[in-house]
């Protein structure tokens, strides 16, 4: 079991890795740091601006880094901590890669005075698909279908 001192250690490098991708000019101010069994195993900071790519936050590009080092695409065992309570879209990939745990340091309601609220997306979720900003319209729904039953039918397949 690890001492509150070592999990200060560890929020202390995501949060550095948040100063240093700024400083940098990769992206926003956020970095975060898996680690397993005392041991930090990936880790990263916000890309999105200077790789162009939505989804380079830094618990993502963490947890890809430490999904590969260990060859799984779970994480369990492992505990995330981040400089920022996750937006959305982390928090959804977090609770698909299952760590153990996750610490954070500054609040969502810190990152929205620097600019950085979901608060919009939390909102959208809640309405019809068809009423969102951003419309989502049902196409081909029977045809849709086939992936899954071609899942449901695959013998070896690996459920996650």
């Amino acid at each position: 079991m690890m001492k509150e001192e070592e999990h200060m250690s560890f929020m202390r490098r995501a949060i550095a890795l948040a100063i240093e991708g700024v400083e940098s000019g990769a992206g926003g101010p956020f970095g975060a740091v898996v680690v397993k069994n005392g041991e930090i195993v990936g880790e990263g900071y916000n890309h999105v601006t200077s790789s162009c790519d939505p989804t380079a936050h830094a618990e993502i590009v963490a947890m890809r880094e430490a999904c590969q080092k260990m060859n799984t695409f779970q994480l369990e065992g492992c505990i995330l901590y981040t400089s920022c309570e996750p937006c959305p879209m982390c928090f959804g990939a977090i609770y698909w890669a299952r760590p153990d745990k996750v610490y954070y340091a500054a609040t969502k309601e810190d990152a929205a005075e620097a600019l950085f609220d979901d608060a919009f997306i939390y909102k959208e979720l809640s309405l019809p698909s068809s009423n969102r900003r951003i419309p989502f319209l049902p196409l081909l729904n029977q045809e849709g279908k086939a992936p899954f039953e071609s899942w449901m039918d695959k013998e070896d397949r690996e459920a996650y």
